[in-house]
């Protein structure tokens, strides 16, 4: 299988090494070493249990790991304090709660409040950058409607929205199209690679949907809680080893990109 090594360096937006992590002694990840150069688009991969959430929590700093080193933006992630250089959309829009009594603007405005220290105070910079962001994301139409009153669709753009409103370096998404239908599914998709192209942020995505990351993002990371493969879908999609391990169905799957 594909084992990369860590090397990092003065572009990486992300550095792995030797990393294990698990709950109650059982090991969800084992071993992981990786590296995710600035600009990247990682779509992460892998089947329930892989261990792609867990991931997600020990990048973000909400889960401690057992072994192993984790640097964000070229700080060790012990001594990182730069939180809004990081934007992040969870799971879970499947339960929001459609009563939540925040309009479009407000719940944006939070993202910004975020990463402020009290009293927290919105000034005229944070206005400017949440009119930057709606504007951006074509919603500055619904900005005074009830977040809870829209669609899917623009309700996850809204949240994307909040994630990006600080301008993060580095944007993490765990599974976010999961309750999405297909058509809304593959406009979230080609958002978030034009964001990708135009901004050059990072991007991490977590997903189940192979066969449509295969389209956007620049690189695969496939994981069963050690790394099965990762590489560029070019490396993927040339890979005998590969071809063995998905079978030439699956592999065609997620080569299949027009």
């Amino acid at each position: 299988m594909s084992r990369p090594e860590a090397q990092g360096g003065a572009g990486s937006a992300l550095v792995i090494k030797n990393l294990s992590a698990g709950y109650h002694g059982t090991e969800v990840l084992k071993d992981i070493s990786f590296s995710v150069n600035s600009g990247d688009y990682i779509g992460i991969c892998g089947p329930n249990g892989s261990g792609k959430s867990t991931l997600v929590k020990i990048i973000l700093g909400l889960l401690p790991p057992q072994r192993g080193e984790v640097s964000l933006l070229g700080t060790p992630q012990p001594l990182f304090r730069d939180w809004q250089r990081i934007g992040y959309l969870p799971q879970g829009l499947q339960f929001f709660n459609p009563h939540f009594p925040a309009t479009v603007d407000e719940v944006i405005r939070l993202g910004r409040l975020s990463s402020k220290k009290f009293p927290k105070r919105f000034n005229r910079e944070d206005m400017l950058a949440v009119e930057r962001t709606m504007e951006w994301m074509g919603i500055s139409h619904i900005r005074g409607s009830m977040i809870g009153e829209l669609s899917g669709g623009l309700r996850q753009r809204v949240l994307l929205a909040r994630a990006l409103v600080n301008e993060p370096e580095l944007l993490v998404m765990d599974e976010p199209t999961t309750a999405l239908d297909p058509e809304t599914r593959e406009s979230f998709y080609r958002l978030i690679f034009e964001m990708n192209q135009e901004r050059r942020s990072t991007v991490l995505l977590v997903t189940h949907d192979t066969a449509t990351i295969g389209k956007y993002a620049s690189h695969l990371l496939y994981l069963d809680k050690e790394i099965i493969f990762y590489g560029s879908f070019d490396e993927f999609c040339n890979s005998t080893e590969m071809t063995g391990f998905f079978g030439a169905h699956g592999q065609h799957l997620v080569c299949h990109r027009h």
